[in-house]
């Protein structure tokens, strides 16, 4: 993706900066603290520095999401240096019965990926921009409680007490 690619996404998602537009104080502070958050972490300076824009920029979103969930299990077949980093205690796999964390691709099967999930568990769909019906199909299922579209990728979480919500959020 060139600048000018890059330029068109974020202006076309203006509106949606920084939480504007989300009353849900858990879901703002959720977007502020973990999705959005500009200040440098503490592993920042030693990771991905070979990695192009968006594996550097993704990557940073899964280092602050390991270390806001503090997941056991992580199943995911990329970016594990950066999963590491926000915690240290997770066991990392391709594959597992039951996960915390999932980042996910498009080609993963959407039964098998809910087949691993509870209410605490975290999903994160990768290149979502490039597959529509496949992150529609996952924010559709019942399990789906508050999604968030990165446009590079989207968020799911899956706690039963919260009333269905989706965010279009400009990352």
């Amino acid at each position: 993706m060139n600048r000018i690619q890059q330029a068109i996404v974020w202006l076309s998602r203006i509106n949606h900066c920084r939480g504007f537009g989300i009353q849900s104080p858990t879901d703002y502070r959720f977007v502020r603290s973990v999705i959005n958050e500009h200040w440098p972490y503490y592993q920042y300076d030693e990771l991905g520095q070979d990695d192009d824009w968006l594996t550097q920029k993704l990557g940073r979103l899964y280092l602050r999401l390991a270390n806001w969930r503090q997941p056991a299990t992580i199943v995911s077949q990329t970016a594990h240096d950066y999963l590491h980093a926000g915690c240290r205690k997770a066991t990392i796999t391709a594959d597992a019965v039951q996960a915390d964390l999932i980042v996910a691709k498009p080609e993963a099967s959407t039964e098998a990926l809910f087949g691993k999930l509870n209410e605490q568990s975290v999903l994160v769909a990768e290149r979502i921009w490039q597959h529509p019906q496949w992150w529609r199909q996952l924010m559709e299922r019942q399990q789906s409680r508050v999604t968030f579209d990165l446009y590079y990728c989207g968020i799911i979480l899956f706690d039963s007490q919260r009333a269905k919500q989706h965010y279009v959020i400009n990352f």
